[in-house]
């Protein structure tokens, strides 16, 4: 049976509902059953002394990839499910690129399966937008919407032609199916792996220019006129790409962008001296760049802040940088990154927290991402002030690929719970 928890003087964060300050949250029977007063009749079973700590609901990425199935090697649901469950995350959405492909109704029950296993998180797979993600053929999107996938996308694989992508907007909008694109022209990219710029070029690595992002955008956009598709633009990484979004929104187009932790903070400047844990695709781009996707998220026209987490193997990154396989763990960095944009005045707590909850529920029409009386009681309870050091005592992803090993960062999840259940306590005794 669920308990009944009480939740005290914590300093309550809901943006969904404009609520901000400090008050109880009472949760009964999985469920949120009072925020700012007790009901009538309620005896608590257990009660999180929450004092000097934010609660707010339990975060949404709105994409991270947990490996299972095929990639076992790297990391596994259960596993990861762990370092989820300590930074706070109650779902993630993970790409279609798994082995197989999830573009059959089988594999999204797998997951799922796999998933209930752990009974720590909700997993929201994305079905393959093409067969195989081979880009030619469409895969059953009806199929997969009616088997649990909220959107489908073709992960970073191309889609073949022009053609082939406007047939899938055409049908993917017939079933009113979100489409996740992550925007890259694969001529324009040219196989790069670091941003076209004066740090690229003067390490002789192959770039990445920006024009590879805001030609794919650009070309989306036109589509999405003809079509009327609704398409969220994954993992933004340039400035421009974030314009013509802009743009987009304010002529009603119905799109919706997210954008990865580490590029809120991490430049190009990151891979000097060829530092592989900064091997990341889309690339890290400039300054600018940077600067520009910060005023998208505190303006909301990037409604997400999403972890991109790709746990690797030790091997993966030992190799010469354009060989290395990019990616980098990073969903325990997701919280102190966000609070980081706080303490340097990008934009206020709220927001922050808006971006890792209401803002990815909504985009991904998902249960959760708020503390309304009746929600599922999907909470996450963090101390803001709270500094830890990223080692081996501290990290629970199998992947330790993350330029952050070693650094000490301020913000720390003290308990997670998913559906009214305690699935992370730190410490472990809770009062």
């Amino acid at each position: 049976m669920n308990e009944r928890i009480l939740i005290r003087g914590g300093r309550v964060i809901d943006p969904a509902q404009g609520i901000d300050g400090v008050m109880d949250v009472c949760i009964a029977e999985g469920r949120i059953a009072g925020v700012g007063h007790q009901p009538n009749g309620f005896t608590p079973d257990r009660v999180i002394e929450a004092s000097q700590h934010v609660v707010c609901p339990g975060f949404i990425d709105i994409c991270a990839r947990l490996r299972e199935p095929g990639f076992e090697h790297k990391a596994t649901i259960a596993g990861e499910s762990l370092a989820a469950a300590a930074s706070g995350i109650v779902t993630v959405c993970m790409p279609p690129d798994t082995y197989p492909v999830i573009d059959t109704p089988a594999v999204v029950q797998l997951i799922h399966d796999k998933a209930a296993l752990t009974g720590r998180l909700r997993i929201v797979p994305i079905g393959a937008l093409t067969r195989g993600l081979k880009g030619q053929d469409l895969s059953e999107m009806n199929a997969l919407r009616q088997a649990g996938c909220r959107a489908v996308g073709n992960a970073h694989a191309p889609v073949a032609t022009t053609l082939v992508l406007r047939r899938a907007l055409e049908y993917a909008a017939s079933h009113d199916l979100l489409v996740v694109v992550r925007p890259e022209d694969p001529d324009l990219a040219d196989q790069g792996c670091v941003h076209e710029g004066p740090v690229g070029t003067r390490m002789g690595l192959r770039g990445i220019p920006q024009a590879a992002e805001t030609v794919a955008v650009a070309q989306v956009l036109a589509l999405i006129e003809h079509t009327g598709a609704r398409v969220h633009f994954a993992q933004l990484s340039s400035a421009r790409a974030m314009r013509s979004i802009t743009r987009a929104q304010e002529k009603g187009f119905p799109v919706t962008a997210d954008v990865a932790a580490h590029q809120l903070h991490l430049t190009d400047t990151a891979i000097e001296g060829f530092d592989a844990l900064c091997h990341v695709r889309p690339p890290l781009r400039g300054l600018l760049d940077r600067d520009s996707l910060r005023e998208g998220v505190r303006d909301g026209v990037i409604r997400a802040i999403c972890t991109d987490h790709q746990p690797h193997e030790p091997d993966a990154k030992l190799d010469a940088f354009p060989a290395t396989e990019p990616g980098m763990a990073s969903l325990q960095t997701l919280l102190p990154l966000s609070l980081k944009l706080v303490a340097e005045g990008v934009m206020s707590l709220s927001r922050a927290i808006a971006a890792l909850t209401s803002g990815p529920a909504v985009i991904m029409r998902l249960e959760g991402g708020d503390l309304q009386v009746g929600a599922r009681a999907d909470v996450c309870v963090f101390d803001p002030s709270a500094k830890w050091t990223v080692n081996e005592q501290t990290w629970h992803s199998s992947g330790r690929n993350t330029p952050f090993w070693g650094t000490t960062l301020e913000g720390r999840v003290t308990y997670t719970l998913w559906a009214g259940r305690l699935v992370f306590s730190n410490p472990a005794s809770v009062d």
